[in-house]
């Protein structure tokens, strides 16, 4: 799902914020992208999304090829995704509903599947009740849950969550990650960039280290949380 061979990425001013990585992300991994500030951790999210494009190197996300992908092709890409970010970036006037829709609608979408869609995704995150409240009449961690239903609306091929647990207290952090973790077994690719030791330690999974712009290590942690799908299940995709 995702290649990254030999990339590298020079800034203007001459940092170089990522060092020769290659890595592979497949279809349906649980990964966490760890390491101090300034890493390279940021970098390596905006070359994913194609905000920025690697000064070296092959990157392959889905069947796009990111060096050489046409500017009006990119929004095709986003698609696949679906971001979550640190900072929640809800749109302060519109209410949860029209939040979360909002998504759909740039995509064209019919008013009835939207509404079927956001009903469903609001139902998931479990802000049943919330569709009329304005972002700011909702708590930190339940601004998070309206921009991960925003994230899933569309239903991408990956999550991909820029320090999604940042702005919100511990207790609202793991429930957040418990709902990352749901949404990853039941298929989805997750990708979690974030510094918070803590959480990766308790839930464990792939964890990639950056470190001054490249891969320290690459390990697979013990987990209680994620559910292997059965050989049946995988037999019906």
């Amino acid at each position: 799902m995702i290649h990254l061979e030999n990339v590298s990425k020079v800034y203007p001013n001459g940092t170089e914020a990522l060092k020769n990585i290659s890595l592979d992300i497949n279809k349906g991994e649980f990964v966490f992208i760890v390491g101090p500030s300034g890493a390279g951790k940021s970098t390596f999210l905006k070359l994913l999304i194609r905000e920025e494009k690697a000064s070296f190197g092959k990157i392959k996300v889905s069947s796009y090829d990111l060096m050489r992908i046409r500017k009006s092709k990119i929004p095709y890409l986003r698609r696949k995704m679906g971001i979550v970010f640190q900072d929640f970036r809800l749109i302060a006037k519109m209410n949860v509903y029209d939040n979360v829709a909002f998504a759909m609608r740039v995509t064209g979408s019919r008013e009835k599947l939207i509404k079927k869609r956001v009903k469903a995704v609001l139902s998931q995150v479990g802000l049943e009740g919330k569709e009329k409240r304005k972002p700011s009449e909702i708590s930190g961690g339940e601004q998070q849950r309206v921009s991960l239903a925003r994230a899933l609306v569309n239903k991408p091929e990956m999550i991909i969550a820029d320090e999604p647990t940042g702005n919100i207290d511990t207790e609202l952090s793991f429930d957040i990650m418990k709902l990352l973790i749901d949404i990853n077994n039941a298929g989805t690719t997750v990708i979690i960039v974030t510094h918070e030791h803590e959480l990766v330690k308790e839930f464990g999974g792939r964890v990639i280290t950056i470190e001054d712009g490249e891969i320290k290590s690459d390990e697979n942690y013990p987990t209680k949380y994620h559910e292997k799908k059965s050989e049946a299940e995988e037999d019906k995709k």
